[in-house]
């Protein structure tokens, strides 16, 4: 398989597990329900134009490299403080799956946009 296509497959699953996670985080009562919640749709609207519209150039790779490197991220953050209380929880299970998920994306996204911005930069004429 290509690795365009792995990036953008990775970078794809990572939207929908970002966007998954965030309304866990809601349910579970990590984060409000209210109007700021459309700053993280309009981050993941940017993250899906940078995988689908701008791929092949180097201000997409490094939205995608971005986007991994918040995906890679989220397990950190909850590991370190907000999931601990999570356990007792009914979504428990999902809430901690979907976080390695998004460890997993995120960590590979980031791989795969480094190494394309990195391959990009060696084919650019000096």
């Amino acid at each position: 398989m290509k690795s365009s296509a792995m990036l953008t497959a990775t970078s794809l699953l990572s939207i929908v597990l970002l966007s998954l996670h965030i309304s866990e985080d809601i349910v579970l009562g990590f984060a409000g329900g209210g109007l700021e919640n459309l700053v993280g749709i309009a981050i993941l609207v940017v993250y899906l134009c940078g995988t689908l519209l701008w791929s092949d150039r180097r201000l997409g790779l490094t939205i995608v490299l971005l986007g991994a490197i918040i995906a890679f991220g989220m397990p950190v953050i909850h590991m370190s403080r907000a999931g601990v209380g999570v356990k007792r929880s009914a979504g428990a299970f999902f809430f901690i799956w979907t976080l390695y998920a998004l460890g997993i994306t995120g960590a590979f996204g980031a791989i795969l946009s480094a190494h394309a911005l990195w391959a990009r930069r060696a084919l650019k004429p000096r």
